[in-house]
């Protein structure tokens, strides 16, 4: 049963974030369906406020304990978001030889924090980085502007990175992609035809800037959703969004948005905790979201992990399109808008067959996000060749690692279904 470390980011300090929580959750969840040993690490950054430090880590612990996780999570702290060189010396919950036990016979870390300490990463066989800002990252990359410690294998949940012609550099790298991952038992199809509001949730205002060169662009969902502020006044279909709301800005720019027709709730309201999020979700007709520019003007095809949330519970998506996509469908329980028009268009098309794409959103989620399969062909890509210590991944293409699939991780006691 092969033993995998998840490095989340910035899921104990952020105890308001219930979305939050379920993103790495769900990979959690696929590779236990796999027969996985799963262990949690994590940074917690402390900023000397006591009190309230205590009371995220008591919440993500209570969680943690919910999930199964009880003894299994690796927690440490740090004082700064940049990462030191060594690793830590000190872990809370379990001594420092517990901890680098794990480590030493993990089979994989699973990373999803870009700024993880080279020398925490030192302590693993296997590593590979997670990419779940495509496009982004790889951007941050190429300008210097983040320092990504060597891995052995880079995953990334867009199907552009790195291809002739594309917009996205690969940085040298050999990127497999993946897809965003949702537990469908955990997210069951329910079916509800008085539901009345497509919603999302989403940080409104994240403060994020583009700066390429001459060019230059603010990269928040605030953009993205005033560019359609307009869009209740062209439809009939209710739509509501649930928005972390921080600055006065956020509060003048939310109170027109009323004005305009739009329900806005504020997110900690109804999306605080992992089960208030879930239940937001699936009391929903639907989802309409809409996606920083960078992931249009990078053409990263990337949907989110909430939309594969929203998938999964059959409700159907109103999603704007960020490129061209190999798979994801356009038209029936998912519609990739880029106008106004199209949006709406979608509203109608839904409303007039509602039950019919709440299945196909369903029938969506399991053929293209499922966390057992996206699991199984990370294990299967980095495990199923019995790579040693140090050894880079551009030192063997992605295409070449994914054509791995059917050695069913020869060597580590554990068979799947491809």
């Amino acid at each position: 049963m092969p033993t995998v470390v998840v490095a989340a980011y910035n899921v104990a300090g952020f105890p308001e974030g219930g979305g939050h929580f379920w993103v790495y959750l769900q990979y959690v969840l696929g590779l236990r369906q796999l027969g996985c040993e799963v262990y949690w690490l994590e940074a917690f950054r402390t900023k000397g406020r006591a009190a309230e430090e205590a009371a995220a880590l008591a919440t993500f612990r209570a969680r943690m304990k919910q999930q199964g996780l009880d003894g299994k999570v690796i927690l440490y702290v740090t004082q700064s978001k940049k990462a030191r060189l060594e690793a830590p010396a000190e872990f809370l919950d379990m001594t420092r030889s517990e901890a680098e036990s794990i480590f030493e016979r993990a089979d994989l870390l699973l990373n999803f924090h870009y700024a993880i300490s080279p020398g925490l990463l030192a302590r693993f066989r296997r590593t590979a980085l997670v990419d779940i800002d495509p496009g982004l990252l790889q951007f941050w990359i190429s300008r210097g502007q983040i320092n990504v410690p060597p891995h052995h294998f880079y995953f990334t949940i867009s199907e552009n990175v790195g291809q002739p012609g594309g917009r996205i550099p690969d940085c040298g790298l050999e990127w497999i992609p993946i897809r965003p991952a949702v537990c469908l038992e955990r997210w069951p199809y329910l079916f509800d035809p008085h539901a009345d509001a497509f919603t999302t949730v989403s940080l409104w205002d994240s403060g994020d800037w583009v700066r390429d060169r001459d060019v230059t662009y603010e990269n928040t969902k605030r953009v993205a959703f005033l560019e359609f502020a307009d869009l209740p006044l062209l439809t009939s279909q209710p739509l509501e969004l649930a928005l972390f709301l921080r600055k006065e800005r956020d509060m003048a720019e939310s109170k027109d948005l009323e004005r305009r027709g739009w329900r806005i709730r504020h997110s900690r309201d109804v999306a605080a905790t992992p089960e208030r999020y879930q239940a937001y979700i699936q009391r929903s007709r639907g989802e309409f979201g809409c996606s920083k520019p960078s992931y249009i003007n990078l053409d990263t095809a990337w949907i989110s992990d909430r939309t594969a949330c929203y998938l999964a519970s059959g409700k159907p998506v109103v999603i704007q399109n960020t490129g061209p996509s190999s798979f994801l469908p356009n038209g029936e329980g998912m519609f990739r808008f880029s106008t106004v028009e199209e949006a709406v268009s979608a509203f109608e098309t839904i409303n007039a067959d509602y039950r019919r794409h709440c299945r196909a959103a369903r029938e969506i989620a399991e053929a293209y996000f499922d966390s057992r399969q996206i699991a199984e062909r990370i294990l299967n890509a980095a495990l199923a060749n019995q790579r040693s210590k140090g050894t880079g991944a551009m030192e063997s293409r992605g295409e070449q690692q994914c054509t791995t699939v059917t050695s069913r991780f020869d060597g580590l006691g554990m068979t799947t279904v491809t």
